[in-house]
């Protein structure tokens, strides 16, 4: 076991609210580098080209949670992903009012990891896009009802992209 291994296992447990963000700033290291340390249980790794075929499954997923953390700023879309299609080096996201748009650079994705990560003392699950150099670049979590409990049916299929990912 590497001495960061061990160092982010004994942050884990001094600290097991933190996210993922968080530990990687308090270790001075990119968060991808932090996630492959992170438990087995925790974390399925793939790679960044299978990024739009997981976009175009999280279209029909319903409402989910998009975020976006720069420089310590956390933006959030709370809505259904929506359905994108790519274009001049982008896949370009045209959503309804109040949905997310945008243009993401697919090649710039190197990196995806699939987390089960407890968030806040909640059952939590996202899929997290990573450039080449482990810095995220946007995370999108499972969506919540009324009363903060997650979409079984989004449980079910994200489960579903880590079995295929193990196997």
């Amino acid at each position: 076991m590497s001495e960061l291994t061990r160092q982010v296992e004994t942050l884990i447990m001094a600290e097991p609210k933190l996210r993922p963000a968080e530990m990687a700033r308090r270790l001075n290291i990119p968060e991808w580098e932090l996630v492959t340390r992170l438990p087995d249980d925790w974390i399925v790794s793939l790679p960044g080209a299978l990024a739009q075929s997981l976009l175009e499954q999280i279209a029909s997923w319903g409402k989910v949670t998009t975020i976006v953390e720069v420089a310590g700023s956390i933006f959030e879309v709370k809505a259904p992903l929506p359905l994108g299609r790519a274009g001049y080096g982008y896949y370009n996201l045209f959503g309804a009012p109040g949905e997310l748009h945008g243009h993401l650079k697919l090649d710039a994705i190197a990196h995806i990891s699939l987390q089960s990560k407890p968030h806040r003392g909640k059952e939590a699950h996202a899929v997290v896009f990573y450039d080449e150099q482990g810095h995220c670049i946007f995370k999108i979590y499972l969506g919540r009802d009324e009363q903060g409990d997650l979409f079984p049916e989004q449980v079910k299929q994200f489960n579903a992209l880590k079995e295929l990912a193990n196997v």
